[in-house]
């Protein structure tokens, strides 16, 4: 090859001119995402984010689910690839929804703000958690065309609740996200090697950490104190502070005993949609179908609560099979490409929802990190079904169990319960003396 055609073929790339250009260049996958924020947050606060339950079994199951799950592509036209679709009676621009995460400006201090026109910006719900560091109201203002759900946990105290319920009204909010998956914080051994502890123990490691990561010390220390103004009914004034209290309960947890009962006074109370979170039993799946609940979210909590439990992806088909349509199902644990949002659609959910991955979005570049995360599942999903052979998402799901197969099945022959003899001739034998 002559100079000449190599000059023609190479290109220069001149300086980045936007963060988000700059990640397309250097970002191709989660992944890579996940490596970028583990360079710049503190490693105890990325082990928060990365964490699971005592063994880490559920984390782990969590992701190697999908793994078990091969496609079989059908050959076809796909013209007009959309991936559109309706999720709670609104549109969506694609069957995603952002998840509840706690403590969120540990990560960035732009925190659920950023998250939310983020997600604006794509065209996804986000549900904002109890636990979040940015009062629901600010929220509202960051993004207010936003599709916003809030996330309670069940309250016993019914003039608690009810108070509760009408500020989420008011600021805007559309649906309730209910864990049902918390009667006690899980076991997480990283968060207590590193001091998260309640209340929170301040280490050598810690300083040692905070002052390697200067960009991110500097940006925890010149915001308001890390706090949970979203509780209760009460709206803070002026800057947030912080309280062993509420880290106690962020890191603790607080349990008041409730029962189906109190769901169904919830679903009185309420007059939006209600989702679920932290369904696993199909039996359960099918009682929040009987009382008149929306959704449920097939969750094991990220595999930060009880270990050794089943992933969403593996009890997904039984709760798709017991539920029979009578509610929406949205999936989450261990998504972390387009195609394992394709693999959850292909076995009946409505939805998928992730955490940890935008979380990694937000923690490496703030707003741009998050939409370029959103970006990159968006491609894959849009990549995966032009190679399936989908045009839809609706198309997916009413064919796509004829278009997956679990590893079991792969490996699944028939074998006769009888097998008949060769019909060879007898030989002539002499008759005995």
């Amino acid at each position: 090859m002559k100079f000449k055609d190599i000059k023609a073929l190479a290109s220069v790339q001149g300086p980045a001119r936007s963060v988000s250009e700059r990640l397309s260049r250097r970002c191709y996958s989660v992944e890579d995402m996940r490596k970028m924020a583990a360079k710049r947050l503190p490693g105890s606060i990325f082990d928060y984010i990365e964490g699971g339950g005592e063994d880490e079994v559920s984390l782990r199951r969590n992701r190697s689910s999908f793994d078990d799950w091969s496609f079989l592509p059908k050959w076809g036209s796909v013209e007009n690839l959309d991936l559109r679709s309706t999720l709670l009676g609104g549109p969506v621009a694609m069957p995603l929804t952002l998840a509840p995460t706690g403590g969120t400006r540990l990560f960035h201090p732009d925190g659920e703000s950023a998250v939310a026109r983020a997600a604006l910006e794509a065209g996804v719900p986000y549900g904002l958690a109890h636990l979040s560091t940015t009062t629901m109201e600010r929220v509202s203002a960051a993004a207010p065309g936003l599709r916003r759900w809030f996330n309670i946990e069940p309250i016993a105290d019914k003039v608690e609740l009810q108070a509760l319920l009408d500020r989420v009204a008011k600021a805007g909010y559309e649906a309730l996200l209910v864990n049902v998956d918390c009667r006690a914080i899980g076991h997480r051994e990283r968060d207590y090697r590193n001091g998260f502890t309640a209340p929170p123990s301040i280490k050598m490691k810690t300083v040692v950490e905070g002052a390697l990561h200067p960009r991110w010390a500097l940006g925890f220390l010149a915001h308001d104190a890390i706090a949970f103004p979203n509780l209760d009914a009460e709206i803070p004034e002026g800057q947030l502070s912080s309280t062993p209290d509420m880290w106690r309960t962020l890191l603790a947890g607080s349990y008041e005993p409730t029962d189906w009962d109190d769901i169904r006074d919830l679903r009185a109370r309420w007059n939006g949609p209600i989702i679920l979170k932290g369904i696993v039993n199909p039996n359960d799946a099918a009682t929040a179908a009987e009382i008149g609940i929306d959704a449920i979210q097939v969750s094991n909590h990220g595999g930060r609560q009880l270990d050794h439990m089943a992933s969403p992806l593996d009890v997904l088909p039984d709760i798709v099979d017991k539920t029979a349509g009578r509610v929406e199902i949205i999936v989450d644990g261990g998504i972390r490409r387009g195609s394992d949002i394709v693999k959850a659609l292909a076995l009946g959910a409505d939805a998928c929802s992730i955490g940890r991955p935008y979380l990694y979005g937000l923690a490496a570049a703030s707003q741009a990190g998050v939409a370029h995360v959103l970006k990159l599942l968006a491609a894959e999903m849009t990549r995966t079904m032009m190679l399936l052979g989908v045009s839809t998402i609706q198309e997916l799901r009413v064919e796509g169990r004829e278009l997956i197969r679990h590893r079991s099945e792969a490996n699944t022959c028939t074998i006769p319960t009888e097998i008949p003899l060769p019909n060879f001739p007898l030989p002539s034998w002499p008759t005995p003396i």
